[in-house]
């Protein structure tokens, strides 16, 4: 099992004018949300760690979780509102965010919600729950809870996965996404980055020579998301590139969520999502475990909004 650690949200979008006002459509959303239920539509079993509102979006956010079932064992239900992300076009047709999340459930979970988290092979986080508080500190708590369990336990290590997945509408201060990617690098095995994330963490600096300082520092894979232009990926001994997959883009919404949750899947069906096996992957495997997640993606890109494929729609 995957515990997928983050924020469930509701995407609010602009709709036509009404006679009073403007009609808005009101979608489940959130990265974190997204890479579970990606997770559960290919075949894997997956639990969301994070603050749910109380409230009637909360149940509907539940609601979710529950019909692809996710497991929610970890999941808690918070006395606060909902984050709502309202997406709106500007006048050059580019859409504009704005985030209202103040005081909300998903930055409110509490340290004494980590007893409900059990110990599983892999933990997912990223997104905006990594950098404000007191949510990040509580998802700090769990991976040193983690590494803790490491260094005690006889047995396999736990794999931790970090997508960054920079919100700068939410959290404005870049230094703040870095500091948090510097404390997560030696506690990470499996990194991935858009390379528009790479752009404003380090502006100017290549992909390349990121990918080496992060490997040194203690990840094992490194994985950079190039949209249109394919993926890239680096481990101690191999770089392998993948072309994007042509499909009829209808928006890229939940593209690198679906990415996130394919590779996991990949590895995952190879035996290959292990602390040991992601030291020593190979080319011919990282090659194919790309290809599956840029697949994945590709099916995204070709529907409306965050509709992440099912196992059935893509190769055994």
């Amino acid at each position: 099992m995957v515990v997928v650690c983050g924020e469930a949200l509701m995407d609010v979008f602009a709709a036509d004018p009404t006679a009073s006002g403007l009609a808005l459509d009101a979608r489940i959303g959130g990265s974190p949300l997204n890479v579970a239920i990606g997770l559960r539509r290919l075949g894997q079993p997956a639990a969301f760690f994070g603050g749910v509102s109380s409230g009637f979006l909360g149940d509907r956010l539940m609601q979710a979780l529950h019909d692809e079932a996710v497991d929610t064992a970890c999941t808690v239900r918070i006395e606060a509102p909902a984050t709502l992300s309202l997406v709106g076009l500007d006048a050059q047709g580019v859409p504009n965010y704005a985030f209202y999340g103040e005081g909300a459930a998903d930055r409110l979970l509490p340290l004494s919600a980590l007893a409900r988290v059990p110990a599983v092979p892999a933990y997912q986080f990223g997104s905006y729950t990594m950098v404000v508080e007191p949510v990040a500190a509580t998802q700090r708590a769990l991976i040193e809870r983690e590494t803790v369990r490491d260094l005690e336990s006889e047995g396999e290590r736990a794999v931790i996965a970090y997508d960054p997945n920079i919100r700068l509408k939410v959290e404005p201060d870049i230094q703040r996404w870095r500091d948090t990617l510097a404390w997560m690098l030696p506690r990470t095995q499996l990194l991935k980055v858009s390379d528009e994330d790479l752009g404003l963490l380090y502006p100017g600096v290549a992909a390349a020579e990121l990918a080496a300082r992060w490997l040194a520092a203690g990840v094992a894979l490194v994985v950079v998301t190039r949209g249109g232009e394919g993926a890239w990926a680096w481990t101690a001994s191999d770089h392998v590139a993948v072309p994007p997959v042509a499909v009829p883009v209808v928006d890229t919404v939940g593209a690198g969520d679906t990415f996130q949750a394919a590779l996991l899947t990949a590895l995952a069906e190879r035996g290959l999502l292990n602390r040991a096996a992601l030291r020593r992957l190979g080319a011919a495997d990282l090659a194919a475990v790309l290809t599956f997640a840029a697949r994945a993606a590709a099916i995204t890109c070709s529907r409306r909004g965050a509709d992440l494929p099912r196992r059935a729609e893509l190769p055994a």
